[in-house]
């Protein structure tokens, strides 16, 4: 199969790929998605094939709005419709009630809820507009990898495997949305994202955060709950402190390979740096170090492969919650030891 390259101005002919049951790779404000019409079982199906992904671990179902999920969805909750006013279009991604045989068991993993997002990119909304349904929406990458924020990451990872991606640049945000439990006694983050708890918090009151660790034979109601995620090819290791760092340099420098070096870059600035280290910057805070972690991880599997990557730490607050969850699955939940 020949992968195409569509532009935000030929969302019509992806659009009718989409329709035809082909995959096509999409942005969003977070990464990039793999679509696939989300009432076709068999285009469903496609999807966990090209990615390698467990047919347990349920998809995301992305939409143009509040109107196309109540078309799947059981009647919407007041929480439902107050979080979609102040978060749609947006980094939230809602867990929801079906109503019965709405969507197939490909899409849900056998559960009777879904996962619905409206992403803030009007080339996807185009596209979701012009094929007349709802797409799946995983990340558009090898399962277990980075996730994808351009383009360029979605050819190297699928090239063959999908009809089309439609490039439309940078994702902004660059970690995937955030993922609200709304059918739980009280709404329950199951990923953290770039809209946080305290921001949810604001406008519906108590939210709590699930770390539960989904069993061998549990179905897991969301993304990440189970499967190993984030990792590149090389060992990733967090290095949790800034006093940490020239230990973790000197144990650099003892290697016979070159390691690579991710943090921000104050903390590049204060460290000597072995001469192995393959630096790449994080930029200047948690916003630009979220926006830049897959990338980083991406350029160390693509362009500079090291079998060793020491990584920036953040406090879990805010947008770092976001953060130290997509590190520490890539990391395996190591961390730098002195």
């Amino acid at each position: 199969m020949e992968t195409q390259i569509f532009q935000p101005n030929q969302v019509e002919a992806a659009a009718a790929l989409l329709k035809a049951g082909q995959l096509v790779a999409f942005p969003t404000e977070t990464v990039y998605g793999l679509g696939a019409d989300a009432t076709n079982e068999t285009a469903v199906k496609k999807v966990y094939a090209a990615k390698g992904r467990p047919s347990d671990n349920p998809l995301i179902v992305t939409v143009t709005g509040q109107a196309m999920v109540e078309e799947y969805a059981q009647p919407l909750s007041a929480t439902a419709q107050k979080l979609m006013q102040a978060f749609w279009p947006g980094s939230l991604t809602l867990i929801l009630n079906l109503q019965p045989g709405a969507l197939s068991k490909a899409v849900t993993g056998g559960l009777r809820t879904a996962a619905f997002r409206n992403p803030k990119n009007k080339t996807t909304l185009n596209l979701i507009q012009a094929a007349g349904v709802p797409i799946v929406g995983p990340s558009a990458n090898t399962s277990g990898k980075p996730s994808p924020t351009l383009a360029q990451h979605v050819y190297h990872d699928l090239n063959g495997k999908i009809a089309g991606i439609v490039d439309d640049g940078p994702a902004a945000v660059g970690v995937e949305s955030t993922i609200l439990d709304l059918t739980a006694d009280v709404p329950t983050i199951l990923r953290p994202g770039a809209v946080t708890e305290e921001q949810l918090a604001a406008v519906i009151g108590t939210v709590r955060s699930n770390h539960h660790k989904v069993g061998a034979t549990e179905v897991p109601k969301a993304p990440g709950m189970k499967y190993k995620h984030y990792a590149p090819d090389a060992q990733v290791y967090i290095v949790d402190q800034v006093a940490d760092w020239p230990a973790a340099l000197q144990w650099a420098a003892q290697q016979t390979t070159p390691v690579g070096v991710m943090a921000v870059d104050s903390v590049l600035a204060d460290q000597t740096l072995p001469a192995n280290a393959e630096v790449f910057s994080l930029g200047t805070d948690i916003a630009s170090a979220s926006h830049l972690l897959f990338d980083g991880l991406r350029h160390f599997d693509l362009e500079s492969p090291v079998k060793n990557i020491l990584t920036q730490g953040f406090p879990p607050v805010g947008l770092g919650a976001a953060y130290m969850n997509r590190l520490n699955k890539s990391a395996g939940q190591m961390h730098f030891s002195k």
